[in-house]
């Protein structure tokens, strides 16, 4: 959500931090919400009028009746019944017209921060670095043709009970697919001081709301019958932990982590990826969110996405690093960092993470606030997101880039500990 007063102040900005974000007709959008915004202030000054003089009427009316002049107080009686129907009208424009500048402005994305590139989709996206060198494996196949030939990834009897979108995973692999969760979930918060929260998976819509997922991907979401939303990520609860609250500075950063079942209807992925577990109604993600004073969100960006880094490296997976352009980034971001792993089969790197620095974009849609001591006043707290890993995706890097001629799958040795030592994944006879 953007602050109407800073739109009002700097108004070119937003023009051009719309415009490289990719929202058409920027320079009118902006003159719109001005438009809007100077419609509500005089409605509020003419009802603050109003209001003032009800008050001014009423003692008037006391001192009429004090000195027993009757026909003046019931002038001034007949004034106040006049200006009780304009501060009804007035009411209920302030309200409209405040309606209509909210939605107006929490259907816009974050701006850009300064150094994100400009451009208007993944071809200009910057890649930053590279780690490890991608597997040399003749004739790879692909995650789908292994887990099958292994008789543990069942895509039709989850489609029979669920449809497309699903898969069933079964002895070694459902049990590597836990270990990669677990694994993820111990170091993040062994060795990078993340807080394990077991979150609600059930949320209602103003905590989806406070992370920008509605009202502009609706339809990307699960929606329950009694009102509720399943989570597309579990960003969306550890977020909203500090929701309505005032944090104070001394307790920054807070850094919380969590292993969740995700959902997604994938509506705006019509077509693409529909073969194997790529992109799926359900999967596991750990996910880790840090709450900030203004002043540590940088950093602590930085630092996240060398977290979610640590589980590729320990897993020796290759990957790279990208800045994502301004028309690639998510609604709610300021600047992401993208991890790309290493998929023999597709012969290319492909999305396992996307950390992100929101600024303080969701901390104003959920009224989450820090304060330094001794302040006379609050400000909005920074927020960040990223995952630590996609376990999902995770998985399937594994089995390309670990298989050998014969269809097993080698364990990376971060692992072992995880499987009870087993060192390869093979077809049971």
């Amino acid at each position: 959500m953007h602050d109407i007063k800073a739109i009002r102040d700097d108004p070119e900005r937003y023009v051009r931090g719309w415009s490289a974000r990719g929202v058409s007709g920027s320079a009118e959008l902006v003159g719109q919400l001005l438009t809007q915004d100077a419609a509500l202030r005089a409605t509020q000054t003419a009802l603050q009028d109003a209001q003032a003089r009800r008050n001014e009427l009423s003692k008037l009316i006391g001192q009429a009746k004090g000195r027993k002049d009757e026909a003046e107080a019931q002038r001034l009686m007949a004034e106040v019944d006049r200006l009780k129907d304009q501060i009804a009208e007035r009411f209920e424009s302030e309200g409209k017209t405040g309606a209509d500048l909210k939605r107006t402005l929490e259907a816009l994305p974050n701006l850009a921060a300064d150094d994100v590139p400009v451009g208007p989709d993944e071809d200009a996206n910057v890649e930053l670095r590279r780690w490890g060198r991608p597997f040399a494996i003749d004739n790879p196949k692909d995650h789908v043709d292994l887990g099958e030939a292994l008789g543990m990834m069942d895509f039709e009897a989850a489609a029979r009970m669920s449809g497309a979108r699903f898969v069933a995973l079964k002895g070694q692999l459902a049990r590597l697919e836990r270990a990669l969760g677990q694994f993820m979930l111990d170091l993040q918060t062994a060795e990078h001081g993340y807080t394990e929260i077991s979150p609600p998976l059930l949320v209602r819509s103003e905590a989806v709301f406070g992370v920008g997922q509605l009202p502009k991907f609706a339809e990307d979401l699960f929606h329950t019958t009694d009102d509720r939303w399943l989570i597309p990520t579990a960003e969306v609860s550890l977020t909203n932990l500090v929701r309505e609250e005032i944090t104070p500075d001394e307790k920054l950063p807070l850094r919380f982590t969590a292993l969740t079942p995700c959902f997604r209807s994938e509506a705006g992925a019509s077509g693409r990826d529909t073969r194997g577990m790529i992109r799926q109604h359900q999967f596991h993600k750990v996910e880790l969110v840090s709450i900030t004073t203004p002043e540590q969100s940088d950093d602590e960006h930085e630092r996240m996405v060398d977290c979610a880094e640590a589980v590729l490296r320990r897993l020796e997976l290759p990957f790279r690093t990208m800045l994502l352009c301004t028309g690639d980034m998510g609604f709610s971001a300021r600047k992401t960092y993208d991890l790309e792993v290493w998929l023999p089969s597709q012969g290319r790197y492909r999305e396992i993470s996307s950390c992100s620095n929101c600024g303080d974009f969701q901390a104003r849609r959920m009224d989450a606030r820090c304060k330094a001591a001794g302040a006379k006043g609050s400000r909005f707290a920074h927020t960040l997101n990223g995952s630590g890993l996609a376990v999902g995706r995770t998985l399937v890097a594994i089995l390309e880039n670990y298989q050998d001629e014969q269809g097993r799958i080698a364990i990376p040795q971060a692992l072992h500990g995880y499987m009870r030592g087993q060192s390869h994944i093979e077809r049971v006879q």
